[in-house]
């Protein structure tokens, strides 16, 4: 993978090459084993490239195709490229040492704009098409890396990262207000809704799913890919629906494993990563390769206070996998002394904007670190999971058979669920009758329902009208979606994209910092589009949530992990526990920031030095999903932001 940038004048104003060197130069900050510049008329290319993939040592980036007239710099990994080269007829003698750079290079001379519909993978690249006089790029459907860009009359410069855009002279650091108001506007995790913009002003990126074309003056973005869940996919059994998975999975799993350097995988106690684990170490075992895993557990301190169904410390589960699949060097990761406070400043400077996700903050770098040390080159997740291999909510089927009037089969389902996971069946029913029929649950509401305390300053969201910018996308005033069905929020999730950017943004950023590469099999697009291609029912049955990668893990996977309805694992219930150390030194830097009109301008005063009240007087680790608590971590992580703007 790679560092790209670039800078092209459509005016013919010549390259400045100091321009070039600042680029470069704050590019330094990131390893890399090669450091490649190319410049052609009025027109600059660089890369810092890691290598990752066997294809990719010594490849020339940028490259300049003196026969297509095509110069390329590219942050790339294609994933489908035996298909690819039967569309492109590549001769076989070639196909083994063929860079991804020049599979992008073919396809863009074949398929024009439409290129990106046929890359599957992680990518961002700019292709200069000397003949036409254009600059054309493209971001994965998911934004798996990041690419940012500023238009300025006739110059156009992009980078992988944020700060070094800011090292040219036409560009001042200045705070986006837009960004800033949909970033505290929303509840939940998201970053906002536009996925173009950034907190800075003048600076934008190209979305996921988009391909991009810069001619003279003009910017043209373009959506090249769409999610939509359509049952589409019949076969004639339940089994003939696991081998289809199977197929298609075990083709994500191994396309993922294209590295010469060793390869990780985190793995906690759930079936997301426990699937990506058992598949591919059977792959690696044939290769005579060993996985390294890599598991957060919390401090040998730490009491655990949660209720009995929920696991913050996954060793037990963990170690049933481990030993049951085998071919694994297991790695077991509590960070003494880490804690989401003290990481602050580092994942901001990391990030280049704010962020929501601190409870793991400090594991998940943790994690890359140890990674790194272990000479990983990929790193396996499973965080898109839950959407796609393992999609599947019984209680919320079984409210859909209610609403079908489906006794036979709700009553049946029903009792074999209540024999997995225990308890009475008929107990069940008024709780899926709330879901079926949502008016039910507003007629008896005691009206007590959790809701994350809004951030945002009122006066400044009235002034950026932001509501009725989130209304257009489904959020309420809450900062939530406003539908509670879970089937529209899956819809919302791939076809709305501002989903996917903030996950994508730290998983580029961290791996420029370890030079490593985070890689999702349940995010492959082959996956995704099985997934959602398929009837509801091969979700849940006879009593089986996630039904279909349970089925489909048989053999895989230990029956105490594969059939677990019971347990769910939880990671971060620890973070207020680390954070006691440094207590005092939080409420007072808190303190200041409840009398700091910079900061009181854009978030809601009142609502802080109420929430911090609430935490001067008891401090308690399980308060770790307290909202006071998380609307303190989440506004200091904001005015520690804001205050870099001075």
């Amino acid at each position: 993978m790679s560092a790209i940038t670039g800078l092209v004048h459509f005016n013919n104003e010549p390259i400045d090459h100091l321009h070039c060197f600042k680029l470069m130069k704050a590019l330094d900050c990131f390893p890399a084993d090669t450091i490649q510049t190319w410049q052609g008329e009025n027109v600059f290319f660089g890369c810092h490239l890691q290598w990752i993939t066997p294809e990719s040592i010594s490849e020339c980036l940028p490259y300049y195709d003196f026969d297509r007239q095509l110069a390329i710099t590219a942050d790339a990994i294609i994933d489908n490229r035996y298909e690819l080269f039967e569309k492109l007829q590549v001769k076989q003698s070639d196909q083994k040492a063929i860079t991804d750079r020049e599979l992008i290079m073919q396809a863009y001379q074949k398929w024009g704009e439409d290129a990106p519909k046929y890359l599957i993978g992680d990518f961002a690249f700019m292709i200069w098409d000397e003949k036409k006089k254009l600059l054309f790029g493209a971001r994965d459907f998911s934004g798996g890396r990041t690419l940012y860009y500023q238009h300025h009359g006739q110059r156009f410069v992009f980078c992988t990262t944020i700060e070094p855009l800011l090292t040219l002279p036409y560009l001042q650091k200045q705070l986006n207000e837009e960004w800033l108001a949909e970033f505290l506007a929303i509840s939940s995790v998201v970053d906002t809704v536009d996925v173009s913009i950034t907190p800075y002003k003048g600076i934008v990126q190209v979305p996921p799913s988009h391909s991009i074309l810069v001619v003279g003056n003009k910017v043209s973005l373009k959506r090249y890919c769409t999610l939509t869940i359509k049952e589409q996919f019949k076969l004639k059994s339940d089994e003939e629906y696991v081998e289809a998975f199977q197929d298609v999975f075990n083709e994500a799993i191994n396309s993922r494993l294209r590295s010469f350097r060793n390869v990780g995988s985190h793995l906690s106690g759930g079936l997301d990563s426990g699937s990506v684990v058992s598949y591919a170490v059977r792959q690696l075992s044939r290769e005579n390769k060993q996985l390294h895993t890599f598991s957060y557990i919390p401090p040998s301190d730490f009491i655990d206070y949660t209720p009995k169904y929920l696991m913050p410390d996954e060793r037990p589960l963990i170690h049933s996998t481990v030993q049951y699949v085998r071919g694994i060097k297991d790695h077991y990761l509590d960070f003494e002394g880490k804690n989401s406070f003290s990481e602050i400043d580092n994942y901001l400077e990391i990030m280049e904007m704010p962020y929501k996700f601190f409870e793991n903050s400090f594991w998940i770098k943790g994690v890359f670190e140890k990674a790194n040390e272990e000479g990983i080159g990929v790193l396996l997740s499973g965080g898109r999971g839950n959407l796609s291999i393992s999609w599947g909510s019984a209680l919320d089927y079984y409210a859909t058979l209610l609403k079908r009037m489906k006794w036979f089969k709700l009553f049946n389902e029903l009792n074999q669920y209540s024999q997995n996971v225990g308890g009475a069946r008929l107990r069940r029913i008024p709780g899926i009758a709330k879901m079926a029929f949502p008016f039910i649950d507003r007629v008896f509401s005691s009206g007590n329902q959790y809701s994350f305390p809004v951030l945002i300053n009122q006066e400044f969201a009235r002034r950026t009208d932001i509501y009725n910018k989130l209304k257009e996308h489904g959020i309420d005033q809450s900062g939530w979606l406003a539908s509670s069905n879970i089937y529209k929020h899956r819809q919302n999730h791939f076809e709305e994209l501002f989903h996917w950017n903030a996950t994508n943004t730290l998983a580029t950023k961290l791996s420029l910092r370890y030079s490593l590469l985070k890689r999702d099999p349940t995010n492959d697009l082959r996956v995704i589009r099985f997934c959602l291609s398929i009837p509801e029912e091969q979700y849940v049955q006879n009593g089986l949530d996630r039904s279909l990668i349970r089925r489909s893990t048989e053999g895989y996977l230990p029956d105490n992990v594969r059939l677990n309805q019971r347990i769910k694992g939880v990671q971060g219930a620890d973070w207020v526990h680390r954070m006691i150390p440094h207590w005092n030194v939080f409420m007072d830097e808190l303190q200041q920031l409840s009398n700091d009109e910079r900061i009181l301008e854009f978030i809601d005063g009142p609502r802080i030095k109420k929430a911090l009240l609430k935490a001067k007087e008891e401090l308690r680790p399980e308060y770790a999903a307290n909202a006071d608590y998380r609307l303190l971590m989440r506004s200091l992580i904001v005015y520690r932001f804001i205050k870099k703007f001075d």
